[in-house]
């Protein structure tokens, strides 16, 4: 776990799906730290600082690059929170 590193923050799963996807795909190490927790109970998720999304550092640029272009892609109506 210590060669992992936050890249982005989300409140709810729902928020990350289309993410998750994508990372699967490309086969990016990746995990989300309090998925569980907030899944079951969802007003958790300010106390518990959201759901982190964490990737292998070796991944890092990737994972960025996989969100920057989900984001900035204007065919898309979807958009990563």
């Amino acid at each position: 776990m210590k060669d992992f590193v936050t890249i982005a923050v989300f409140t709810y799963p729902h928020e990350y799906s289309v993410l998750k996807l994508l990372l699967e795909q490309e086969a990016i190490q990746h995990f989300f730290q309090n998925e569980t927790m907030i899944g079951v109970f969802s007003f958790y998720s300010n106390a518990l600082g959201g759901i982190h999304l964490k990737v292998h550092l070796l991944d890092q640029s990737r994972a960025l690059e996989i969100i920057n272009d989900f984001n900035n892609n204007s065919s898309s109506p979807l958009k990563i929170v």
